[in-house]
């Protein structure tokens, strides 16, 4: 009786806001995941300082999850809003394509590992290998090499945690979903410790003071 009760008042609820919609969807949504996946969300929120249900609606536009970094790593560097960059995806751009539109290169998608990597980060690490640091800003990354790159720079600077190690989940196929899931249960609380923390508010800094 009370599940019906508070069922209807919901329904009541939509009906005369409809406005408030998404925001009910989403929270529903979010409460209801228990795959892993509401735990990436709340991780890519907490990291580019964005509101779950923002997370939410931009998921709903047709980006993927391993995408959705991509999205806002891009955004704060362009200094524009998340859907700016998801209409340009949609118009049919690739990642790469969007970067220099903005005048992003390739550079800023590098993350330092301490060993060689192996796939599917081998042949995109070789590209900054094979090249002075200088000439970086001239490679041209697939969109699964900048999906790669910017999560395994998310992850590993969110948490703390080794990128040979992430490197390492994500050749053997897992999605960013379920590394994520892996991670955070490694580290426990799933916080980066203070240093890492500091390091990557300087990194959004910079990234800050680039756009001005």
């Amino acid at each position: 009786m009370i599940n019906k009760t508070v069922i209807l008042t919901a329904l009541i609820l939509l009906a005369v806001n409809p406005g408030n919609g998404i925001s009910a969807e989403v929270e529903i949504g979010l409460k209801a995941d228990d795959s892993g996946i509401k735990e990436f969300y709340l991780a890519i929120g907490d990291h580019y300082s964005a509101p779950e249900q923002e997370i939410m609606v931009v998921k709903k536009r047709g980006m993927p999850d391993d995408d959705l970094p991509v999205v806002y790593f891009l955004a704060r560097r362009a200094g524009v809003q998340p859907g700016v960059i998801i209409d340009l995806r949609l118009d049919g751009k690739s990642w790469m394509d969007i970067s220099l539109h903005y005048g992003l290169t390739a550079d800023i998608f590098y993350v330092d590992v301490k060993e060689d990597p192996g796939p599917p980060y081998g042949k995109a690490y070789g590209y900054f290998k094979n090249k002075p640091r200088k000439e970086w800003k001239n490679i041209r990354l697939s969109d699964s090499d900048i999906v790669n790159f910017v999560n395994l720079g998310f992850i590993s600077s969110y948490y703390g945690y080794s990128p040979n190690e992430v490197i390492k989940m994500r050749s053997n196929g897992e999605s960013f979903v379920k590394i994520n899931g892996k991670v955070k249960h490694a580290k426990g609380q799933g916080k980066a410790p203070a240093s890492t923390k500091a390091a990557a508010k300087t990194e959004k800094q910079k990234a800050k003071g680039k756009n001005k």
